[in-house]
């Protein structure tokens, strides 16, 4: 056998060109070595009688050979034979030139093709070009756009034609904003996360606009360098009342930025500062735009950090204020030395209404610098809010000395302290001689039946008292004995909130006897408190006895399953002259049987009476 030379993807093929007579014969014979074998292209002798002329030129071509292969005669001549039987089966449909061009063109362009793939691909892999930059491996290291980069939530950013897609639908959805900053008098944008940049285009609307009273733009990413969007917005814009820019990190910064814009803005009534990273510094800035503000009559700084140094400010800004009516604090940092300056500024302040000190671990000490300072208070306080701050049964003497001196309190909060049943009585002595005091919250306090049977009998003689809180005292079925005897036909409580209390069945069987003569509890609260079928049941039977009364009652958590359901379905559908518009029975254990009572119960009383009842399941 003739010798075969195998032409490895490591190395360049050796072609050369000679220049022949035209008319020769073409023998060209390639073998390419792969690892599976070797495989070879051959190229068959042919008569090449070409005749590619116009009538001016004619090009002639010499023979190409290429040293890569050879192949014996015997296989020659295979090639050949086949060849010629292939050309003459083909005979009366090429005309005779043609196929001579066929024959040379075809082996020729298919040899070409083959060759050049394979240099491209050896000199990929093995000859890098040094010249050429490397290609950029992620797709941070494109550069950005230019202009603005709009952003409504994470994650938004990552890949090229998504965030265009993302700039697009954010760019439209902030022209929207800005039409309704233009035509609304109320606009809430809160939670749209459009970020300091979207505050700079939705600024521009703002100042244009002279009828938008109302704005939000909580929760929305803005920080300090997105404050800068209201210079020269707040001063030119003189009917914008209140300014919502809580939940968003704006800090002492651009607190301060805000309040130097402030000063020369005579609409702002109300200004919501929530959860904005606002420590003392900002206290100060606020301190001192209280001292030059006139108009400003809300100002709520809940859930911040601020510290005794920041209630001092405020508190010798109220010295000079005279203007404020609702102060917001609660779930910040005063503690008994914060409350003892703030007592010191009430002092002298005429304006304020509404005092919101919850969570600020002010204790029994602050309590009573802070009493002390309100029964000096030259104005008419009417809410005082000191829930969940520490104060045990001392601290609730304070309180109760102060309510018996206030003419003007009607809202008394100590929400989650420790009072005990010592305070109670405290509070109920001074409840007894308070005649404006229409709101007790005295929820989360442990207290127990004794306790709440000196409550009780404020209520024989005290008429004002309309809201009752209770919840989470673990008043059991005795505490709820005493409390029913007397709401039966005495007090003018509308609201009670009796939830966790641990009254259970038993208990709920005086509160469902109370029902059936109470005339004035409207929403009535029994959640948590292991009531189960059976207490489900007694409250049913109230519910059949025409009660003009009860609008809504919530037994969510109760243990409750579908024969509790039955009952409470049954009489709804028996008492034509129901007042309840709505039952809270959530979390619950009931099926789809229960649920379903209950809704043929909903339909069957809007049939009858065109009344709607909202139950939730």
């Amino acid at each position: 056998m003739g010798s075969t030379s195998t032409l490895s993807l490591y190395s360049r093929p050796q072609v050369s060109f000679r220049a022949q007579p035209f008319r020769q014969r073409l023998q060209p014979r390639f073998v390419i070595g792969f690892a599976s074998g070797y495989h070879e292209l051959l190229f068959p002798d042919a008569t090449v009688s070409v005749s590619l002329a116009s009538r001016r030129k004619c090009f002639r071509f010499g023979r190409l050979v290429v040293r890569a292969a050879s192949r014996s005669d015997g296989a020659s001549r295979r090639m050949r034979t086949g060849r010629r039987v292939y050309s003459e089966a083909q005979g009366e449909l090429i005309p005779a030139p043609l196929k001579q061009v066929a024959s040379f063109v075809a082996p020729v362009g298919l040899f070409f093709a083959v060759t050049f793939v394979l240099w491209k691909l050896v000199e990929k892999l093995l000859i890098p070009n040094p010249a050429k930059p490397a290609k950029a491996s992620s797709v941070e290291e494109k550069s950005s756009p230019k202009g603005l980069n709009w952003s409504f939530a994470a994650g938004t950013n990552l890949l090229p034609g998504l965030k265009a897609k993302i700039d697009r639908e954010s760019k439209q959805k902030l022209d929207e904003f800005a039409k309704e900053l233009r035509t609304f008098r109320s606009v809430d944008m809160s939670g749209r996360n459009f970020g300091d940049e979207g505050l700079f285009f939705l600024s521009e609307s703002l100042g244009y606009n002279q009828t938008v009273e109302e704005v939000s733009f909580a929760s929305n990413g803005i920080t300090a360098a997105g404050i800068k969007a209201f210079d020269g917005v707040l001063q030119s814009n003189i009917v914008l009342k209140t300014l919502d820019l809580s939940g968003n990190p704006i800090g002492d910064e651009g607190i301060k930025s805000l309040c130097e814009m402030l000063v020369d803005n005579a609409s702002i009534q109300k200004l919501l500062l929530n959860s904005t990273d606002l420590g003392d510094e900002g206290a100060k800035a606020i301190a001192e735009l209280l001292k030059k503000h006139s108009s400003l009559r809300v100002l709520e700084l809940n859930n911040n950090i601020i510290d005794y140094s920041g209630f001092t400010s405020l508190a010798g800004a109220l010295l000079e204020n005279n203007t404020i009516r609702n102060l917001h604090l609660n779930g910040n940092y005063g503690g008994a030395l914060g409350a003892n300056a703030f007592a010191k500024g009430l002092e002298g302040n005429k304006s304020l209404r509404e005092l919101h000190l919850h969570g600020n671990f002010i204790g029994d000490e602050g309590v009573l610098a802070l009493t002390s300072g309100l029964s000096l208070h030259k104005g008419k306080l009417t809410l005082l809010d000191v829930g969940n701050n520490s104060i045990s049964e001392r601290g609730a003497f304070y309180v109760a000395e102060y309510i018996k001196k206030s003419k003007s309190l009607l809202w008394l909060n100590l929400y989650m302290n420790d009072i005990g049943d010592e305070g109670a009585e405290r509070i109920a002595d001074a409840l007894k001689q308070n005649r404006t005091i229409t709101t007790v919250d005295l929820g989360g306090n442990n207290i127990h039946a004794k306790g709440v049977s000196e409550i009780a009998q404020v209520l024989k003689d005290n008429s004002v008292i309309t809201t009752l809180e209770l919840s989470y005292n673990p008043i059991g079925p005795d505490g709820a004995k005493a409390l029913s005897e007397v709401l039966k036909f005495h007090g003018n409580v509308k609201t009670l909130k009796l939830g966790w209390c641990q009254i259970g069945a038993k208990g709920v069987e005086f509160v469902a006897d109370t029902l059936k003569y109470n005339t004035t509890i409207s929403v009535l609260d029994l959640r948590a408190n292991g009531l189960k079928d059976e207490g489900a049941v007694c409250l049913a039977r109230s519910l059949k006895v025409v009660n003009e009364a009860l609008t809504s009652l919530d037994l969510g958590f109760n243990e409750i399953r579908d024969d509790g359901a039955f009952a409470i379905a049954q009489a709804l559908k028996t008492n034509e002259d129901v007042t309840v518009t709505s039952l809270n029975l959530a979390n619950n254990f009931l099926t789809k049987f229960g649920q379903s009572a209950l809704t043929d119960a909903r339909d069957h009383v809007y049939e009858m009476s065109e009344k709607e009842v909202d139950i939730f399941f």
